[in-house]
């Protein structure tokens, strides 16, 4: 059976000028895939007619499905009616079940209703109209040239009562729909998108069903795992079975699923170990304190910070040997397991970490501009330092160093 290809156009120019975030795009791909329907394209247009119109003309070429939220109002730049009618010339014609619904609620709430209002109730001819139960511009199913069509108002409590309501049982009718797709998020640490992908040649060239899928971030990657089946049960366990033969080749580097970042991760660690943290912090300048406190829970197990950034702060607030700062330098390995102890025992935590380097633009002590030490002391006094070399400017330095500290206490914990 040949595959339906879905697409979803949201219009609207509030959302290319970032004025309001695009969820409903992702909210109808999520229900879509769980009905087993592939979307293929995702699209944003502004409030223009001609553009509107390019649009919809590329859309009838390539999909079978259509979705298009926004553009259903009342104002002079809801202009989607006005685009679709450009390719398919059918006649836009008032719905008197929603003009009746607009007079009793106007009439409801002492309201006058304003001629521009009316325009809520057009519909094309020979459409199926689609209730809206929580709002008053109804939803529109047009199917023209062997396409359909389904336009929704763009307020997302609108847009997913009808989609709900009246959207998804008109699809599973028309199309006999007999799968779900269902998707997996593996997260790793401390392991690079192209050895990723090295490991794990055999299961990505051989992929069908279940895919696999890399998706790189700063510092870490994932794999998305999506199966098709007839059911949910069936699509969990085809992932499942490919999950473990993930695991057993890398599986020393997973650190979570779906949503969970490794912030999250290692502060469940520490928590479910009953353990507490102080960070001493000096191209940081705090960023590390900062994630942590951004999550709920940190009140438990952070002791606080000590921002030393200049060499007199961590002699004066980490009571450090003046004598070792000078021999060695502040960016050095044992300025750094100095710090990570002599914090642990100024905030009385069971582990101490450090992070000193040099973020530029300009080297300190000889040291080349993105050199970094990482100092975990642990509860036993033992030290785990370790020197990195970023690449990158003052802001992308420091972030890989905050991050690059999560995957170290991430491989300490996990032990």
């Amino acid at each position: 059976m040949r595959e339906i290809k879905a697409e979803i156009i949201s219009v609207g120019t509030e959302l290319l000028l970032g004025q309001i975030v695009n969820t409903n795009a992702a909210w109808i791909s999520q229900r879509l895939a769980d009905n087993g329907l592939s979307v293929y394209y995702h699209t944003v247009v502004g409030d223009n007619e001609q553009r509107l119109t390019t649009v919809f003309s590329e859309a009838e070429q390539r999909s079978d499905v259509i979705f298009i939220t926004g553009g259903l109002g009342p104002t002079e730049d809801d202009l989607t009616r006005e685009a679709f009618q450009n390719i398919s010339d059918l006649p836009i014609i008032y719905d008197q079940a929603t003009l009746t619904k607009m007079d009793q609620f106007f009439a409801k709430n002492n309201r006058q209703m304003t001629p521009n209002n009316l325009k809520q109730a057009h519909v094309f001819e020979g459409a199926t109209v689609l209730k809206n139960s929580v709002g008053i511009a109804p939803g529109i199913i047009v199917e023209y040239n062997k396409k359909i069509w389904v336009f929704m108002p763009g307020v997302p409590r609108e847009m997913k009562a009808i989609m709900t309501e009246e959207v998804l049982p008109f699809l599973s009718k028309q199309f006999k729909l007999e799968t779900v797709i269902r998707s997996r998020m593996l997260r790793f640490i401390g392991i690079g998108e192209s050895q990723l992908e090295f490991e794990l040649k055999e299961l990505i060239s051989n992929q069908t069903n279940p895919t696999i899928a890399p998706l790189a971030s700063e510092g870490e990657v994932a794999l998305r795992l999506t199966a098709k089946a007839k059911d949910a049960s069936e699509a969990e366990q085809m992932i499942d079975t490919v999950e473990q033969k993930i695991i057993k080749i890398v599986g020393n580097y997973l650190y979570g699923y779906d949503e969970v970042n490794i912030e999250q991760k290692v502060l469940d660690l520490l928590t479910h170990n009953k353990l507490t943290i102080a960070s001493a912090e000096s191209l940081t300048g705090g960023a590390f304190a900062s994630s942590i406190v951004d999550h709920q829970g940190a009140s438990i197990l952070f002791k606080g910070a000590a921002v030393v950034y200049h060499t007199n702060s961590k002699a004066a607030a980490l009571k450090i040997d003046s004598e070792l700062l000078s021999t060695h330098g502040t960016v050095s390995k044992e300025c750094a397991e100095a710090m990570s102890s002599h914090v642990k025992k100024v905030y009385h935590s069971d582990i101490g970490i450090s992070f000193t380097g040099v973020a530029g633009p300009e080297e300190i002590e000889n040291q080349s501009v993105g050199t970094v030490y990482i100092s975990i002391c642990a509860e036993d006094n033992t030290f785990y330092t370790e020197k990195f070399q970023f690449n990158g400017d003052r802001k992308a330095i420091r972030n890989r160093a905050v991050k690059k500290a999560y995957e170290l206490f991430f491989n300490y914990l996990k032990e």
